[in-house]
């Protein structure tokens, strides 16, 4: 059985290391690394920042930190992408990959978690929780909200901590931008 991949996240404040759970996650896991080795996720900014909740990226929008168009971009449509022990898939029409709804991990504080906007909508945005949102598992009912989580943080925590504390505007955009240099499969 392989090891699960830690992928190296270098931002401008600091570097944070995520093991990505490529063996229980394998359609979401192998949409995230496939898009890190294409360098997909290389210069874009953080779009939206909320202390005590969770720090959102990857939208390809945000090469431009200011760009209105933030947080709608994805891959692009009919995209292949690399399922560990499955082979190539292909993105839908959107760019989206199913919603993989299998395993029952909580949006603990640390972990990756995919972003979405409904059923089936997950493309390259994803969240790093900085607290339990229990609400946003698809298993917690209290909410429509269904985020699945990839993979999670296992060193550089007080890297998170530092881009979850920098100020905001009022749509949550770091006022001075955060940029990720580059991710990268250790």
């Amino acid at each position: 059985k392989m090891a699960n991949p830690i992928v190296v996240f270098t931002t401008d404040k600091g570097a944070f290391e995520a093991e990505i759970y490529c063996d229980k996650m394998p359609i979401t896991a192998g949409n995230f690394v496939s898009l890190v080795k294409e360098g997909f996720y290389d210069g874009l900014h953080f779009h939206r920042v909320i202390k005590d909740f969770m720090l959102q990226f990857g939208c390809p929008h945000a090469k431009d930190p200011k760009n209105p168009a933030n947080g709608t971009g994805g891959p692009k449509p009919k995209t292949t992408y690399e399922v560990p022990g499955q082979g190539q898939k292909s993105r839908d029409g959107t760019g989206s990959i199913p919603d993989e709804h299998t395993h029952k991990i909580s949006n603990e504080p640390f972990t990756l978690s995919m972003a979405n906007a409904g059923p089936d909508s997950g493309g390259s945005q994803f969240f790093v929780n900085t607290v339990h949102n229990a609400f946003l598992d698809f298993f917690d009912k209290s909410t429509d909200s269904a985020h699945p989580v990839f993979g999670k943080v296992v060193t550089g925590m007080d890297v998170v901590k530092a881009i979850e504390s920098v100020r905001c505007d009022q749509n949550d955009n770091p006022l001075a931008p955060v940029k990720m240099i580059s991710v990268r499969v250790k």
